[in-house]
């Protein structure tokens, strides 16, 4: 049996993944949600992009885990990717989620040409934390009106350090057995580097017919997913 590990992403916490874990360990799998310093019930614990990735190697390491599916989630996909790599063979699987990949030397905002004075300005104006956006920020993305609720209603400031350091890589990203869930409702292809990494062997494409926070809209498709990902 696999044991998943779970990263949400950008202002999010362990609960964002409620209704995907029973789901996971309904099926007999280990199901592990986790939440990075900084956000949610770690609100208040300083972090840069190195403590997430810790964070991460550190429930992989703290519980012992074996046959691990990391799955990053939107911004969570860089410190994965990153982990991926430190958890030597624990690692069964990195499932990204709509989610960015990190590149070596290149941090979250640095792969963002179009958003980055937008993020940078918000973490200036909020005191380091990129604010979480308003309800509107959520539409057309195949969520519900209590859905959106529940996001907005759980969403705490992200940390800004954490988007502007860069991502250290020991080998390249395209050498981990990954699987990249892409969510046609926030766009219909992959990124360019994304799509360069699924040209190679160990890349595999899943498609979602729905929005960005597939773990709200569609979670029982996103477990069936990570379950038939854990089983390749």
């Amino acid at each position: 049996m696999a044991d998943f590990v779970l990263v949400a992403g950008a202002w999010l916490g362990s609960w964002a993944w409620d209704e995907v874990v029973p789901e996971l360990r309904a099926a007999g799998h280990g199901a592990h949600p986790l939440t990075l310093s900084g956000l949610a019930d770690k609100r208040g614990v300083p972090a840069g992009q190195r403590t997430h990735v810790q964070d991460i190697v550190d429930e992989v390491e703290h519980r012992d885990l074996r046959d691990v599916v990391l799955v990053g989630h939107s911004y969570s996909g860089i410190p994965v990717g990153q982990a991926a790599e430190r958890i030597g063979d624990r690692l069964a699987r990195v499932v990204f989620v709509d989610s960015d990949v990190p590149a070596d030397g290149e941090s979250f905002v640095s792969g963002w040409p179009y958003g980055r004075a937008m993020v940078e300005a918000s973490i200036a104006e909020t005191g380091g934390f990129w604010a979480p956006p308003a309800a509107a920020g959520y539409d057309g993305q195949g969520l519900t009106g209590e859905q959106i609720a529940r996001i907005v209603s759980g969403a705490t400031p992200h940390p800004g350090a954490t988007l502007t350091e860069p991502a250290v890589l020991a080998r390249p990203l395209g050498e981990l057995p990954a699987t990249y869930v892409k969510c046609l409702l926030d766009g219909d292809e992959p990124s360019d580097d994304v799509a360069k990494l699924l040209s190679g062997e160990h890349w595999r494409l899943v498609k979602m017919d729905t929005g960005h926070w597939p773990m709200f809209s569609r979670p029982r498709e996103l477990a069936r997913i990570l379950l038939d990902e854990a089983a390749t």
